[in-house]
């Protein structure tokens, strides 16, 4: 069996045989001279990496040891990719970096590196505890010791969920750490690489922007890796083009790629040579290669790559040839070596595999210096494993997160009154000394002076407003200076200049990408996504990113942003709106993520203040949802009657009109006490014209706009349901996972025994033109059902 698996036992069986067979050199290197001719590692630096090669080598093994009796989760083998230990040492410890989980070595390495410059360390090998996550006291549960010792006492309190972790307090398995510069990585494959290329983006765009506090150096740069069984993903793919994209239009991104490639054959259908000549081809990236397993040609040329990456601002790719030795524990106990299943490989293929181990390879080279005897390799690893499995022990009695209030507590802090304030504050500036500034920027003629407003003309306002009050704000996307984003941002590039309104790529996935680095980095983010049906393409960066870094980090990191997105029902369907969605059910669900809707000019800027002032103050994601049919209408009851529109309010009265997250809005017709009607967007505007009738039949109906689809207004619904006892949910989405089921289960928790009844787009897309009108609720629908509610 031992000769087709690679196991735990086989593993260190084989490592000890190999290194107890080195030979002894007839001359010795001095710590200080390079490890061997031509290198540029020295001694005495290779020695400290193999201490972290043999920190990650034994977190492996204890992972699979807590996972044989359930008390380990996600037990990733890192094994045979530790020579991303030399690539840590090759950045410095401040440059941002995004890992995969099997970069253990790297961790290590840094963390390790971290305590042993810290001016609190004390010489030679004592260093401080890494700050505790939230549940933590601050103050040491034991006493420092060995630095990669502590390094793997923050992986293994992942591994087993401690509320003592120091990156996410026990809710996620991930590497990172906010003092170690490392940022967690939260989706599956590639997923992290747009945001590393947004990150890079937003390091340099800060430079170019006053008065914006950058988290890191200006000469920093962004590493991250990934695999090469990864880099087929989509997310792989746009990233590398978005990357390329920037290098061939001259903008600087210090982007350092590293793809960790365990070979040819190791992912099915991949041919060999395939990912070497895919990197190799990308346009605007430069590509380097070298052997994974060897630490000096590993740690040369990330170095070289990494320095050039930071003198040009340019990014490059690393491509490290690897070997997998342990593959990921299933994630049920049983099977074979303590209790985890082993992979199965051909014999041939496992040889070699074991013939590059680069822990083997590393002592190889410390034995040929003359820096360490064979013997004294092997204390070390058993000292190293000893002190691993100790610490193992130990976080097995940590506490972990017991209540639900404490998993979720970083998800989606609400501070409204904050939020309140800062809105408040932002009013107080520019209707004072940002006045002049205000004037200039609106060309002399303030909004509020512009008579009543569009929705769209009342958004173009509120982002001009947004960019003179926050140095860091900015807006991009597909088109929004060449074709104005619907009229609403084509004259934003020329007051602001393209460093702070551009153009990107057509790709969501690249848009939201840029915008959650961009948020990392300290600027305040406002992308526009022409199509709602074009945000779900790239779904995968709100969900598994933007709204899970604050899960993952315990809320130490956030991307905040806004995302403009056109959407919902258009009024006259065409080729260029055959694809509108109405569909927010993927929005809705993403805990933490806020959904703004707003259906009247009265109601966009305040609502756009309050989404700015939540990604400032709590770091929120908010998707501010505009009805495409809704942008340019200015008739409510009947043509010419202009009752849609809006003036824009002045800053003397932004604070008394703010809106808060999560609250609705009644509009009153005739007595208002027999039905309630519950909609949003384009329901507005159909239900007030159809409240008005039925005002004018002896009816009084209350409209109530939702406003906010995630949080729903709970507390407003029940109320105003309440009210009348009959309940009209006019629901523009779709029957089948529409907004109107989750307002139906908040009348139903909220204690309504009236009557009820929902209006709902049918469980279909939205074809191209009149055929639309079958399949999308209009004012015909809404007037049966409320007559047949009236009628009880």
């Amino acid at each position: 069996m031992l000769g087709r698996v690679t196991t735990p036992q086989n593993l260190d069986e084989r490592f000890r045989d190999a290194v107890s067979a080195l030979s002894r050199p007839s001359s010795r290197r001095t710590p200080d001279e390079p490890v061997r001719d031509g290198a540029d590692l020295t001694g005495a630096r290779a020695r400290q990496l193999f201490d972290a090669q043999l920190t990650s080598r034994h977190l492996d093994l204890a992972a699979r040891w807590l996972r044989s009796f359930n008390e380990g989760f996600h037990p990733v083998g890192a094994a045979g990719h530790e020579g991303s230990a030399a690539v840590a040492a090759a950045l410095r410890g401040d440059d941002p970096a995004l890992l995969h989980d099997r970069s253990a070595g790297f961790y290590c390495a840094r963390a390790a590196a971290a305590a042993l410059t810290s001016a609190s360390a004390v010489p030679t090998s004592v260093a401080p505890t890494p700050a505790g996550g939230p549940a933590s006291t601050g103050e040491p549960d034991h006493e420092p010791g060995d630095p990669f010792i502590e390094a793997a006492r923050d992986v293994l309190r992942s591994v087993v969920a401690s509320a003592s972790e120091a990156m996410s307090g026990g809710r996620h398995r991930a590497l990172g750490h906010t003092d170690l510069h490392i940022v967690p990585t939260t989706s599956a494959a590639a997923g992290h690489l747009p945001r590393a290329v947004g990150l890079a983006f937003g390091l340099t765009r800060a430079d170019e922007l006053d008065g914006v506090a950058r988290p890191w150096p200006a000469d920093a740069i962004v590493i991250a890796s990934v695999r090469a069984t990864a880099i087929d993903h989509a997310d792989a793919v746009t990233a590398l083009n978005t990357a390329g994209r920037h290098d061939h239009a001259g903008q600087r991104l210090p982007l350092l790629v590293v793809c960790e490639d365990d070979g040819p054959g190791r992912a099915a259908g991949r041919p060999t040579g395939w990912v070497a000549d895919m990197l190799r081809s990308r346009p605007g990236l430069r590509y380097t290669a070298a052997d994974g397993c060897d630490l000096v040609a590993t740690y040369a040329a990330a170095a070289e790559a990494a320095g050039w990456v930071r003198e040009h601002r340019r990014p490059a790719v690393l491509h490290l040839s690897m070997v997998p030795l342990l593959r990921p524990a299933a994630a049920e106990p049983g099977g074979a070596a303590n209790g985890i299943p082993a992979a199965r490989t051909p014999a041939d293929r496992l040889a070699e595999d074991l013939a590059r181990d680069p822990l083997v390879g590393t002592a190889r080279l410390l034995v040929e210096a003359g820096l360490a005897d064979p013997d004294e390799l092997i204390a070390r690893y058993d000292e190293v494993g000893w002190q691993v499995r100790k610490v193992a022990e130990e976080v097995l009695g940590e506490p972990k997160l017991t209540t639900a209030a404490e998993v979720v507590a970083p998800l989606a802090p609400r501070r409204p009154v904050r939020v309140a304030r800062t809105v408040a504050d932002v009013a107080t500036r520019a209707a004072g000394a940002g006045a002049a500034a205000r004037a200039a920027a609106f060309g002399g003629r303030a909004p509020e002076d512009a008579g009543p407003l569009t929705l769209a003309q009342t958004i173009s306002a509120t982002l001009t407003d947004a960019l003179l009050a926050a140095p860091g704000a900015v807006v991009f996307g597909d088109a929004v200076t060449a074709r104005g984003g619907y009229g609403i941002t084509g004259q934003l590039r020329e007051r602001f200049g393209p460093a702070r309104v551009f153009d990107t790529p057509g790709d969501e996935t690249s848009v939201l990408g840029l915008a959650l680095g961009a948020g990392l980095a300290g600027l305040l983010p406002i992308p526009q996504i022409r199509h709602l049906a074009h945000l779900h393409q790239a779904a995968g960066q709100l969900r598994g990113e933007a709204a899970t870094l604050p899960f993952a980090s315990a809320g130490g990191l956030r991307n905040p942003l806004v995302i403009r997105v056109a959407g919902l029902a258009h009024g006259q369907p065409g080729p260029e709106h055959a694809t509108d969605d109405h569909s927010v059910a993927a929005l809705r669900d993403v805990p933490g993520l806020v959904v703004a809707v707003p259906a009247r000019p009265a109601d966009a800027a305040p609502m756009l203040r309050s989404c700015l002032a939540a990604a400032a103050v709590d770091g929120s994601v908010c998707v501010y949802l505009e009805p495409i049919a809704l942008y340019h209408t200015r008739d409510l009851r009947q043509p010419g009657d202009n009752e849609w529109l809006s003036p824009y309010a002045p800053p003397r009265e932004w604070a008394a009109g703010h809106v808060p997250i999560g609250r609705a809005r009644a509009y009153p017709a005739g007595s208002g006490e027999d039905l309630t009607i519950l909609t949003f967007g384009n329901g507005v505007h159909m239900s007030l014209r159809v409240a008005a009738r039925l005002a004018e039949e002896g009816y009084g109906a209350r409209v109530v706009d939702l406003r906010w689809l995630n949080p729903l207004p709970t507390a407003d619904l029940v109320r105003e349901a309440k009210a009348t006892g009959r309940v009209l949910i006019v629901d523009e989405t779709r029957r089948s996972g529409g907004v109107g089921e989750g307002v139906l289960a908040a009348l139903v928790d909220g204690g309504f025994v009236g009557a009820a009844r929902r209006i709902a787009a049918a469980d279909s897309f939205i074809p191209l033109g009149p055929a639309a009108q079958h399949v999308v609720i209009g004012e015909d629908a809404i007037t049966q059902g409320a007559h047949a509610l009236l009628a009880r």
